[in-house]
């Protein structure tokens, strides 16, 4: 008695299946030895299986690398946040809102004299008292601005915030801390500075404490932000993304007071008004210079986070019209809300899956009809074999089974070659576009499976009519 008899498996089962296994060892190699002898052949019509399963396999990476960047995106914006964005030149009348921006200042006929305050910090107070479903606003000021520190000095970025920033945004701290209510009461000339800021330089001394020259202002370095994740130059700008690791952070007033506040008319504004008017056209400014001087506005971005996300588009509507309002009537601000602009990006992303789905289905049809044709006219070539084969006693079975392999056979090697050729298209694809991809063990076991399906399938009828074959007929076949 067997092992597995004592088991509890019965002996005939045991017998039949060894019996079974025996049968496919030798029908598997008889099948090799047909597929060797015709290697080109054979290697022909695996091209069509071969470039089937390679597109599957970049299809389905393409697809898993965008699922993750729109979620690694969304972590980094806030599944509930409503950007709104000045309009340097702004329009009379309101734009007409699209799915991801819901207000606009490029449609309209242009005001000479815009009369309103553009956006300030009493709009985020307006929309935090009016909308009971807004938890929180958050300000931002941005500047370019020299920093110094012992001989060294770069071009940086000067961003003021308020006290939410940092919760809206997700962005953690990994060392010190943030500012406090006393920072934003006195105007402290404190800052939170990027990773990328401390390697540059701190490079071996601890930052907390220390002191930076931000432009001609003298700050103190109070905390350090936690290493983020960076997306792409022009997504980034599409969804209001900053770069936190290269930027310098202050409280709001201290930017308003000790740098600069767009909302108040100072000598130096009056100035630079005067020597417009007596210039029209100043060839030596560059056009960002003249936009700043152009930009009234004393925010450079507010965002607004939503208790729930079915309340964000209802809750963007009526910014907009509060806005407005404030605003008098004068579109110069533009109301984003990134979820959506993601959404329309993965529509657009799950539509490319989809035809280049169709067109790997296409590929992997026309690779199976390649096989049966081969294995059909090869059938013919071998007809006195099948005939030989019969009169030494093989089944039909062992026909049908040494045929079916040798579709099978056919049709992995494709497989197998096109998930290579997959793995090096994907890879190729990520670093010729730009974009992300990966190849999970899921989307290698799918395209694996398929190319052993398309075999079965398309090896089937060579099969059976290579079984069915008379063995006096093939023997006298000449």
């Amino acid at each position: 008695m067997t092992a597995l008899a004592i088991r509890g498996v019965p002996e005939g089962l045991v017998a039949r299946l060894q019996a079974l296994g025996t049968h496919l060892v030798f029908s598997g190699r008889i099948a090799a030895e047909a597929v060797g002898h015709n290697t080109l052949r054979a290697g022909l019509t695996a091209l069509g299986i071969l470039f089937g399963v390679a597109s599957v396999i970049a299809m389905l990476a393409i697809g898993n690398g965008a699922e993750r960047e729109v979620l690694e995106q969304m972590q980094l914006l806030g599944a509930n946040t409503i950007v709104i964005t000045p309009v340097v030149a702004p329009t009379d009348g309101a734009g007409d809102g699209t799915s991801g921006s819901m207000g606009s200042g490029t449609a309209g006929k242009a005001s000479p004299t815009p009369f309103t305050p553009g956006l300030t910090a009493l709009d985020a107070a307006a929309i935090t008292g009016e909308i009971t479903n807004v938890t929180a606003t958050s300000s931002e000021v941005v500047l370019t601005r020299a920093i110094t520190r012992e001989g060294r000095d770069h071009a940086g970025t000067l961003v003021g915030v308020d006290s939410s920033y940092f919760r809206v945004m997700h962005l953690p701290l990994s060392e010190g801390a943030g500012f406090t209510a006393r920072h934003f009461q006195t105007v402290g000339p404190v800052a939170i500075i990027g990773q990328g800021v401390k390697g540059r330089f701190f490079t071996t001394a601890d930052p907390i404490g220390q002191p930076l020259k931000v432009g001609t202002t003298w700050l103190t370095v109070v905390g350090v932000l936690a290493g983020r994740r960076t997306v792409a130059a022009a997504t980034a700008k599409r969804l209001g993304i900053r770069d936190a690791n290269m930027d310098v952070y202050v409280p709001l007033p201290t930017m308003l007071l000790r740098y600069r506040n767009r909302g108040a008319v100072t000598e130096t504004d009056l100035q630079a008004a005067q020597a417009s008017t007596r210039s029209a056209i100043d060839s030596s400014a560059s056009d960002a210079t003249r936009a700043d001087r152009r930009n009234y506005n004393q925010l450079d971005e507010l965002i607004i986070q939503v208790d729930q996300s079915a309340f964000v588009a209802p809750v963007a509507a009526l910014v907009r019209r509060i806005l407005q309002r404030r605003h008098n009537g004068v579109a110069d601000f533009q109301v984003t809300v990134p979820e959506l602009l993601l959404q329309q990006e993965e529509d657009t992303k799950r539509i490319f899956n989809i035809v280049l789905g169709a067109i790997a289905s296409i590929s992997l049809v026309v690779g199976g009809i390649g096989i049966m044709n081969i294995m059909l006219a090869s059938i013919l070539e071998r007809t006195k074999e099948i005939g030989v084969r019969r009169a030494m006693g093989a089944t039909r079975k062992d026909v049908l089974g040494q045929f079916l392999l040798e579709a099978v056979m056919i049709s992995l090697a494709g497989g197998i070659a096109g998930i290579l050729l997959g793995a090096l298209l994907s890879v190729t694809i990520a670093r010729l576009a730009h974009i992300t991809t990966i190849i999970s063990p899921l989307s290698v076991a799918v395209a694996f499976g398929v190319s052993v399906a398309v075999g079965l399938v398309f090896g089937l009828m060579p099969a059976r009519t290579a079984a069915r074959q008379d063995p006096i007929v093939c023997l006298r076949y000449e």
